[in-house]
Order: C-alpha cells, then structure tokens, then sequence
C-alpha cells in the first residue's frame, strides 16, 4: 500500500531538505515519533505509536528515505523535493496491498503527523 501528503514549499532546497531530516529531528518533526535512543548518523533506535523499531535513514537524489528495518510490514518513507512542482513529496509504503483497516489509519496518521510536523518547522523558522 503506498500513503502520500504533498507540503508546499518552494524556497528550501534539497540539501536543506537532507539537513532538516536529521535523525535528531526525527521526534520534532513527526509526533508518531516518541523517542530516538542509540542513534547515530543514519541509524537509530526509535520508539513511535507502533512501538519499538530500527530505522535506517538514507540520503537519496532528492531528500531522504527512512525505513524500520524491523517492521513486519517492511514500512519505509521517503520525503523528497519536487522540483517541478516545489512541493515536499512524503511517500509511505507498506509491503501489503490490502492491510487492517486500524493499522490504514495509522498510517494515514504518521504521514499526516510527519506532513503537520514539517509544516510546523517552517511557520516557526518564518
């Protein structure tokens, strides 16, 4: 199943856009993301509303893929820069393409908390 959520910006570039989605940023920027413990770099321990997971983070051409690397749904998402449209692209994915109505839901609320969270960043930084 895939999850989409479109933010408009169009004044941060890509490597802004890297920078910002830090592993230290992770617990700002998305509220579904309670704590982040063992972190390093480009991977990290993390506890969200599913429980306790590793991710990975990994720069890609245009933003950055996330992934919880001990998710039985193999969830990952990446948040990129679309240049065509200037808008920040998130794109949850699952390894399901039909899933629990409830577990749907969850999801659609951390694309929907990430997509707050980012939004939230920039009418503060403005």
């Amino acid at each position: 199943m895939e999850f989409f959520k479109d933010i408009h910006h169009s004044d941060l570039s890509i490597v802004e856009l890297k920078k910002l989605l830090s592993i230290n940023n992770l617990t700002t920027l998305c509220s579904s993301i309670t704590e982040v413990t063992a972190a390093g770099k480009n991977q990290a321990d993390i506890y969200c509303l599913w429980g306790a997971f590793k991710l990975s983070r990994e720069e890609i051409k245009n933003g950055v893929r996330f992934a919880l690397t001990s998710c039985p749904h193999a969830l990952a998402w990446t948040i990129t820069k679309n240049d065509a449209d200037q808008n920040i692209v998130l794109h949850c994915t699952i390894d399901k393409k039909e899933e629990d109505p409830d577990f749907v839901d969850s999801i659609e609320e951390f694309v929907a908390d990430w997509s707050s969270g980012i939004s939230k960043y920039f009418n503060n930084k403005d």
